[in-house]
Protein backbone atom coordinates (compact mmCIF):
# COMPACT_ATOMS: atom_id res chain seq x y z
CA UNK A 1 0.00 0.00 0.00
CA UNK A 2 1.26 3.17 -0.71
CA UNK A 3 0.64 5.96 1.89
CA UNK A 4 1.16 9.38 2.05
CA UNK A 5 1.33 11.84 5.22
CA UNK A 6 0.12 15.30 5.46
CA UNK A 7 -0.51 18.40 7.44
CA UNK A 8 2.60 18.74 9.47
CA UNK A 9 4.18 22.34 10.39
CA UNK A 10 5.57 24.84 13.00
CA UNK A 11 3.05 25.61 16.25
CA UNK A 12 3.59 26.47 19.27
CA UNK A 13 3.77 24.95 22.67
CA UNK A 14 0.17 24.17 23.86
CA UNK A 15 -1.65 24.29 20.40
CA UNK A 16 -3.02 21.96 18.31
CA UNK A 17 -2.18 20.37 15.02
CA UNK A 18 -3.79 17.41 12.98
CA UNK A 19 -1.84 14.85 10.83
CA UNK A 20 -3.60 12.71 7.95
CA UNK A 21 -2.37 9.36 6.27
CA UNK A 22 -3.66 8.69 2.85
CA UNK A 23 -3.55 5.14 1.61
CA UNK A 24 -4.13 3.56 -2.01
CA UNK A 25 -3.14 -0.09 -3.32
CA UNK A 26 -4.62 -1.86 -1.02
CA UNK A 27 -7.90 -3.16 0.86
CA UNK A 28 -7.06 -0.63 3.95
CA UNK A 29 -9.81 -1.33 5.71
CA UNK A 30 -8.95 -4.70 6.66
CA UNK A 31 -5.64 -3.42 8.62
CA UNK A 32 -4.37 -1.74 11.66
CA UNK A 33 -2.86 1.95 11.08
CA UNK A 34 0.05 2.84 13.63
CA UNK A 35 1.77 6.36 14.01
CA UNK A 36 5.54 7.03 14.74
CA UNK A 37 7.46 9.64 14.88
CA UNK A 38 11.63 10.08 15.10
CA UNK A 39 12.90 13.42 16.33
CA UNK A 40 16.66 13.81 15.43
CA UNK A 41 19.89 11.51 16.52
CA UNK A 42 16.63 9.21 18.59
CA UNK A 43 15.03 5.70 16.92
CA UNK A 44 11.71 6.30 15.73
CA UNK A 45 9.06 5.73 18.84
CA UNK A 46 5.60 4.15 19.09
CA UNK A 47 2.73 7.10 19.11
CA UNK A 48 -0.34 5.16 18.87
CA UNK A 49 -2.27 2.55 16.99
CA UNK A 50 -6.02 1.80 15.67
CA UNK A 51 -7.16 -1.53 14.88
CA UNK A 52 -9.10 -1.93 11.22
CA UNK A 53 -12.73 -0.51 12.42
CA UNK A 54 -11.55 2.08 14.61
CA UNK A 55 -12.76 0.26 17.58
CA UNK A 56 -9.23 -0.16 19.37
CA UNK A 57 -7.13 2.69 19.94
CA UNK A 58 -3.93 2.25 21.83
CA UNK A 59 -1.45 4.94 22.69
CA UNK A 60 2.35 5.22 24.02
CA UNK A 61 2.11 6.97 27.86
CA UNK A 62 3.91 10.16 26.07
CA UNK A 63 0.89 11.27 23.76
CA UNK A 64 -2.02 9.65 26.30
CA UNK A 65 -4.62 12.01 27.22
CA UNK A 66 -3.31 14.57 25.08
CA UNK A 67 -3.58 12.88 21.06
CA UNK A 68 -6.36 11.21 18.89
CA UNK A 69 -6.06 8.86 16.51
CA UNK A 70 -9.38 8.41 13.87
CA UNK A 71 -10.02 6.67 10.61
CA UNK A 72 -12.35 6.59 7.90
CA UNK A 73 -12.16 3.89 5.80
CA UNK A 74 -14.74 5.37 3.60
CA UNK A 75 -11.85 7.55 2.69
CA UNK A 76 -8.71 5.55 3.08
CA UNK A 77 -7.38 7.82 5.50
CA UNK A 78 -6.57 7.72 8.99
CA UNK A 79 -5.80 10.88 10.89
CA UNK A 80 -3.70 12.15 14.56
CA UNK A 81 -4.96 14.79 16.14
CA UNK A 82 -2.55 16.29 18.47
CA UNK A 83 -3.19 18.86 21.24
CA UNK A 84 -1.54 20.72 23.80
CA UNK A 85 1.70 20.36 21.79
CA UNK A 86 4.90 20.24 23.80
CA UNK A 87 8.36 21.39 22.59
CA UNK A 88 9.68 17.57 23.21
CA UNK A 89 6.41 16.19 20.26
CA UNK A 90 8.98 17.78 17.89
CA UNK A 91 9.99 14.93 15.61
CA UNK A 92 9.22 13.53 11.48
CA UNK A 93 5.28 11.53 11.94
CA UNK A 94 5.06 8.62 10.36
CA UNK A 95 2.12 6.51 9.83
CA UNK A 96 2.36 2.70 9.22
CA UNK A 97 0.30 0.26 8.22
CA UNK A 98 0.73 -3.48 9.89
CA UNK A 99 -0.77 -6.60 8.27
CA UNK A 100 -2.76 -7.57 11.35
CA UNK A 101 -6.36 -6.27 12.04
CA UNK A 102 -6.70 -6.18 15.79
CA UNK A 103 -5.08 -7.19 19.51
CA UNK A 104 -6.01 -8.88 22.42
CA UNK A 105 -4.08 -7.30 25.27
CA UNK A 106 -1.37 -5.13 23.70
CA UNK A 107 -1.07 -4.19 19.74
CA UNK A 108 2.40 -4.60 18.67
CA UNK A 109 4.85 -1.63 19.30
CA UNK A 110 7.82 -2.26 17.38
CA UNK A 111 8.57 -0.54 13.91
CA UNK A 112 9.28 -4.10 12.64
CA UNK A 113 5.80 -5.38 12.99
CA UNK A 114 4.50 -2.44 10.46
CA UNK A 115 5.15 -3.36 6.78
CA UNK A 116 4.13 -0.08 4.54
CA UNK A 117 5.50 3.68 5.46
CA UNK A 118 4.63 6.90 4.32
CA UNK A 119 7.18 8.85 3.56
CA UNK A 120 6.73 11.41 7.02
CA UNK A 121 5.91 14.79 7.89
CA UNK A 122 7.72 17.09 9.99
CA UNK A 123 6.15 18.72 13.20
CA UNK A 124 7.49 21.37 14.65
CA UNK A 125 6.37 22.52 18.09
CA UNK A 126 8.13 25.59 19.47
CA UNK A 127 8.42 26.82 22.85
Amino acid sequence: VQLQASGGGLVQAGGSLRVSCAASGRTFSNYVMGWFRQAPEKEREFVGVIDWDGRRVYYADSVKGRFTISRDNAKNTVYLQMNRLKPEDTAVYYCALGLYSTWDDTPKLHVSAYDDWGQGTQVTVSS
